[in-house]
Formats: C-alpha cells, sequence, structure tokens
C-alpha cells in the first residue's frame, strides 16, 4: 500500500469510527425516550450515507452493502415520519440498528486488522429488507383505511401496463422510461426513493404508477413494465436525467418525447405544475427542506477541527522535548560564568525569557494530545443498555466530569478496565431482582456513577454502584480456600482484604456466566492500569454499594520529578508517588524475622530499600544519620527508598530505553525509562510499583 492509500484509509477509519460512535450516542439516548426525533432521523440517514460513500470508494463491499440498505430504511422513515411507526416498530427499529452498528464495527475491525472482509451479508441484508416491508406495508394499510379517495387520483394511469404506453398525461413535455436491477427487492419503494431524490435536488415531475409508495402490488408492475416520470419542460427532464446518473439500482432509462406537445400547452404546463404537485402524496414533499438543516448546523465544527495523524504529535512531543533540554543545557553551561557581570545579567534575563516561551510551547504541545474522556465514558452507556436486557436488570448509568481531558495514550487504555468494571458492576454489584431492592429499602431501579475529575498530575475516574457491595470476610474465606493468603486473615486490613479480589483466578461468582466467573477481568484490569502509571482501589460496604477508583496520570511523555543521588548517579522519582521525605537515626530503625530493615510512618512499620545496594552502586553515604528516606507509594505497595541526598524537583522529558537494552529486562528492575538532565547527564527514571516487586516481593 502506498502513502496515499494508507493516508487514505487512516482517513476513512477515523471517519467511520466517529459516525459510528455518533450513531452509538444517539441510539443510546433515543431508546432511553423510546422514540427517535426528525433531527436524529435524518442524522442516521445522512451517517449511513457518508459511511455508504466512503465505503465504495474504499472498495469495502460489505460495508457499503449494509449502509445502503440502513439508508434506504431510513430514506422510508424520514420520508414518511417517524410517527407513521407503532411503539413495537420502534422497538424492533433499535434492537435492528444497534445489530448493525455491531456488524459495522466488526467489519471495521477486521479492515483495521488487515482481515477479510465478510463476504456473505445477505442474510442480514434481507432482515433489514424484511423490517422495512413490514413497516411499509402497515403504512399502506392505514393509508388506504384513512384516504380511499385518494385511490382515483392514483387510478388515472392504471392503463400502463404495455411497455411502449405511455401514461395519460397532457401537460408533460417530455418522459423517462425507467427500469430497475432484476431482485433488489421492494421495487416500488426504491422507485419511489428515486422519485424523492430527483425532489430534494430541485426537479419538478410527476410519477407513475403514481401510488407507489402505498401501493404493494405496483411492485410486480415496476419489475415487468418499470415506471414513468413525467416532466413539464425538456430542459427539466435534462436535469432529471443528470441526477439519475447518481442513483442507486438503475438497469436502463430512455427519454420518451411526448405525442402531440405543442407550444401553447406549455404556459398551461407552468401554470398546473404547481396543483399536479399538490396532488402527489404530502409525505413526498415533506422532507426536502429537511436534509439541508443538520448538515448548516455541523459545518461551522468541520471547518474549526483538523484531523491529525497520532504518530506527528508522538514526533511534535520527542521535538519539544528535546528543546527543553537543549535550552537547559544552554542556560547551564558552565561556560557562561566566563561572561562579564553585565553580560551575564543579559544573557540569563533572554535566557529566562527563552524558558517561559518554551514552557508554552511546552503545554501546547502537550494539549494537542488531551481529548476528552466523554468519548470512552460514552461507550459504556451501550455496554449497560446490552447487559440491562441480557441480565433483566433496571440500572441507569449517571457520567459526571464526561469533558475532562487526558492524553489520548491514556484514553485508548482505560477502555477495556473501564468496561470490565462496568460488567462486573451491573453482573453481581447490583442486586438480581427488583424485590431484593424495596426489600433493602433501595429504589427500584439500581444506579452505577461514573465520575471522572483531575488535579494537577492525575485523572481520577470512579464507579459506583448501590447493590450490594462486598464482604471482606467472604473474600477472605474464598481466598484461603484457594491457597492465595500471604499471611494470616487476622493481619490483613479491611483495604487488602478488598484488594484480594484483583488476584489472577480470583472471582465471587460460584456459577459462570456470558459476563463473568472465570476468574478473569480484576488481575487484568490492575495491569492495565498499572502499566500506564495508575493506581486503582475498592471501596466497599456490604448492602450499600462499592465504588472502584482510578488514578491515572495525565499524560506519560512529561512528569513531575524528583531528582536523586546515589553515589555518582542520579535518579528521578516521579513526584506523585512521593508522600513524604525525613531523617532518621539508626535506633529508629528495627528488623523483621527476616532481617530486613524497617522504619515506622504514621503509626505503620514500612521496608526500607537502600538504593545503593539494591543496584550495587558505589556511594560513602550509608549511614542512616547521613542519607534522607523517602516514603512512596504506588498502587496498594508503600515502603521507604534511602538515598544520598535531593537535588530537587525538576519537570522532565521521558524517554524509552535504548532499544539494545530491551534483552536486560530492566523494567523488571524498577526502571521505566531515562531523561536527560540540563547539564547533559542522563539520569534514570524508577518505576516504584516495579522497584517494590523487584526489591520487596521476590526477595
Amino acid at each position: 500500500m502506498n502513502n496515499n492509500m494508507e493516508s487514505m484509509l487512516d482517513t476513512y477509519l477515523y471517519e467511520v469510527n466517529s459516525l459510528l460512535d455518533s450513531l452509538d450516542e444517539m441510539l443510546v439516548a433515543d431508546e432511553k425516550v423510546g422514540d427517535f426525533s426528525t433531527d436524529d432521523v435524518n442524522e442516521i440517514f445522512r451517517i449511513m450515507h457518508t459511511i455508504k460513500g466512503s465505503s465504495a470508494m474504499m472498495e469495502f463491499g460489505s460495508l457499503a452493502t449494509i449502509a445502503h440498505h440502513i439508508e434506504d430504511l431510513f430514506f422510508y422513515i424520514r420520508d414518511k415520519g417517524i410517527d407513521s411507526l407503532d411503539t413495537e416498530h420502534k422497538k424492533e427499529l433499535f434492537n435492528l440498528m444497534f445489530r448493525s452498528e455491531d456488524t459495522l464495527r466488526g467489519e471495521v475491525a477486521k479492515v483495521e486488522s488487515g482481515s477479510p472482509l465478510s463476504e456473505n451479508i445477505d442474510s442480514f441484508a434481507e432482515e433489514i429488507n424484511v423490517f422495512l416491508k413490514k413497516i411499509s406495508n402497515a403504512s399502506s394499510e392505514e393509508a388506504s383505511a384513512d384516504a380511499p379517495e385518494s385511490q382515483p387520483e392514483s387510478a388515472a394511469p392504471s392503463g400502463v401496463s404495455m411497455e411502449d404506453s405511455l401514461p395519460e398525461d397532457d401537460k408533460a413535455a417530455c418522459f423517462l422510461h425507467i427500469f430497475l436491477e432484476e431482485g433488489i427487492g421492494m421495487e416500488n419503494l426504491r422507485a419511489f426513493m428515486i422519485v424523492n431524490s430527483l425532489r430534494e435536488c430541485g426537479v419538478e415531475l410527476r410519477y407513475y404508477p403514481s401510488d407507489l409508495e402505498t401501493n404493494s402490488d405496483t411492485c410486480q408492475e415496476v419489475i415487468e413494465n418499470g415506471f414513468f416520470l413525467a416532466f413539464d419542460t425538456k430542459d427539466m427532464a435534462d436535469q432529471g436525467v443528470a441526477v439519475l446518473q447518481s442513483q442507486n439500482h438503475i438497469r436502463s432509462y430512455e427519454q420518451i418525447d411526448a405525442p402531440e406537445k405543442t407550444e401553447d400547452k406549455k404556459p398551461e404546463a407552468s401554470a398546473s405544475s404547481q396543483p399536479a404537485t399538490e396532488a402527489a402524496p404530502k409525505s413526498a414533499a415533506a422532507p426536502q427542506a429537511k436534509p439541508a438543516a443538520p448538515q448548516a448546523s455541523h459545518a461551522p465544527v468541520k471547518q474549526s477541527l483538523l484531523s491529525v495523524n497520532l504518530q506527528k504529535l508522538n514526533n511534535l512531543i520527542d521535538i519539544v522535548g528535546e528543546i527543553v533540554i537543549t535550552e537547559s543545557m544552554v542556560t547551564s553551561s558552565p561556560e557562561l560564568q566566563l561572561l562579564p557581570r553585565d553580560s551575564f545579567d543579559n544573557f540569563m534575563k533572554s535566557g529566562r525569557q527563552l524558558r517561559k516561551l518554551t514552557d508554552d510551547l511546552q503545554d501546547i504541545a502537550m494539549s494537542l494530545r488531551m481529548v476528552p474522556i466523554s468519548g470512552v465514558f460514552q461507550k459504556m452507556n451501550r455496554i449497560v443498555r446490552d447487559m440491562k436486557q441480557k441480565l433483566n436488570k433496571d440500572v441507569r448509568l449517571t457520567i459526571i466530569g464526561e469533558e475532562t481531558e487526558v492524553d489520548k495514550t491514556i484514553v485508548d487504555s482505560i477502555q477495556d478496565p473501564l468496561m470490565h468494571i462496568i460488567r462486573n458492576s451491573m453482573d453481581h454489584g447490583i442486586e438480581e431482582s427488583v424485590e431484593e431492592r424495596i426489600q433493602a429499602g433501595k429504589n427500584p431501579q439500581g444506579e452505577i456513577i461514573l465520575s471522572a475529575s483531575h488535579t494537577s498530575s492525575e485523572v481520577i475516574i470512579s464507579v459506583s454502584d448501590d447493590g450490594t457491595g462486598i464482604d471482606p470476610d467472604k473474600l477472605l474465606a474464598k481466598a484461603r480456600d484457594k491457597g492465595l493468603l500471604t499471611k494470616p486473615e487476622s493481619e490483613y486490613s479491611r483495604k487488602e482484604a478488598l484488594m484480594l479480589i484483583m488476584l489472577p483466578g480470583f472471582s465471587t461468582n460460584q456459577t459462570v456466566t456470558e459476563f463473568s466467573g472465570r476468574g478473569v477481568g480484576m488481575d487484568v484490569v490492575k495491569k492495565n492500569v498499572e502499566s500506564v502509571g495508575g493506581t486503582i482501589s475498592l471501596s466497599s460496604e456490604p448492602g450499600k454499594g462499592t465504588t472502584t477508583t482510578l488514578k491515572i496520570p495525565l499524560t506519560l511523555s512529561i512528569v513531575d520529578g524528583m531528582k536523586v543521588t546515589v553515589g555518582s548517579s542520579i535518579f528521578t522519582i516521579p513526584i506523585s508517588n512521593i508522600r513524604q521525605s525525613f531523617k532518621v537515626k539508626a535506633e529508629d530503625i528495627i528488623l523483621d524475622e527476616c532481617g530486613n530493615e524497617m522504619v515506622q510512618c504514621m503509626d505503620s512499620f514500612y521496608p526500607i530499600v537502600r538504593l545503593h545496594n539494591f543496584y550495587n552502586l558505589e556511594t560513602e553515604v550509608t549511614s542512616m544519620e547521613d542519607g534522607i528516606l523517602l516514603w512512596v507509594e504506588a498502587s496498594d505497595r508503600s515502603y521507604c527508598l534511602f538515598v544520598d541526598d535531593l537535588l530537587g524537583e525538576q519537570q522532565v522529558v521521558v524517554k524509552p530505553l535504548p532499544v539494545f537494552l530491551n534483552r536486560y529486562s530492566l523494567k523488571t528492575y524498577g526502571i521505566i525509562g531515562c531523561t536527560i538532565l540540563g547539564d547533559g547527564n542522563i539520569s534514570i527514571i524508577l518505576d516504584i510499583l516495579g522497584l517494590h516487586t523487584a526489591a520487596i516481593d521476590n526477595k
């Protein structure tokens, strides 16, 4: 694939995924009220029309076919009006649209992975056609019952049964005789869609048979003899021909001049064209002005947004990071001390201005990667909706703080963890029946609250439910039966007992269901959250509900760090992991039963990791009185680091480790990356959680 095609594919995938996200959000919102608004019907038609066109251009046949059938369906609904569907039809339509969205997403996923698309989607296309036929038959029955007096008007051209005969239309100057492709189904409705497409383009015409949209018996007539379009002028017919070039399912058409047409009839035709249009079914003319409205409202938004490849943003961040490092190297160069006092002051004044500009540049570059978390949050609506139907539970999802912005990489990585947590809350958080909730004095409808907020350095996401809650004693008993306890039960705090649910293979469900019970889920959630530098915690009260809290860094590219020295080496520890720094005396240190050093902080004892011992570094600072202890915390791990000295806080650009170091598995030794300091030295960035695993857990 050349660069142009790859760029087109990226644009296509971005557009289609955005449209499907918009569709999903729209469907979930409309299903809650049990009806589609007119604007949403028009919007869904536009979405499917766009997906059909772009998929056909990319030669993705299955996507184009599905979108085209849904477009036909909503063309009819848009024309007849959504109110023409009864409650049962609307319920079927919602289910059909959700299945259609899932099918389209499945095909898009195949495009993204390079897998072959589905070759046979006839069964699903037929399902859409069957539903269209069902609602069109119901509509035609109502029309025949409510407006019997309209039949004489439609019966006027009933003599059109022979291929060479023209409709009786004295005002027509020209006819178009159109034949549709064989076997497309519902030929009368497809012919009527072509008529409406021409009218929306400003073409004035009459059509025969004139009861295409209400009389399903005309389907066979269209198959055998085609259908006719009548125009008052040849110029109008030429416009119609131009529009027909873009229509689907047309096998052939022929332009025929009306017999014995004289010039003096033209004014009559022009004067009578308005009544002729009025004689056409009102539903055909109704949507003419509507489709333009949603497009016009979206135009300003499209002009103000620009889609940029994520890799280009990554390259920009790298360059900005290099500028920041270079600026720091220049302003801290020792050669500056050789300058005269006045020259040095002037240089530093310019340096401070440069620092301000580089800080602004860095902030702007970082903001380009920040996206609202609403995209992920809205997808949880679909999870709740599907599980409500399958589990027969009445639950509402309340979303708070969806405008919170997070780095694009972080947003992509938290979607799966959130999905698992929401599923857990739905499956065995919320009570099984309404009766249980009423007996517990709760609202019959359960509630899950998904909220997001951010501090200066991290985003806090919480998922709360008002269900049964989690009993720590039951978790301890379950863990004991499975042999997962690492210390006596009496020594587990409430928080530690709740975190047992994060262990691999742990499940509180007694039976395996579609959603849970296999012991896979929360351990994966914990791993995924920690992979992006986040932490996860649980709080629960039996009978009242459970809250799962995720703390995620705003970005992984730049961190606020504390520089520390160990011998001649400089390490950087993320500020978000540091709780306190303090000095101790030798008598404050105690030893556990294995001889490991521990120190007391806030009425609890924490293990001590001497960095010079762990990394085998030479240093003169080995006595506790001479060095400094840093109390650090990550996830549910908390301990103290012994270092020589603190150099100060600095915002650093995170650089990945060189590829040739991968064979040494440095990440398993608590090293997450590195950064370049202002003087050109390299500082290792420590992974506090990984360091605990390597230095304490694996001892």
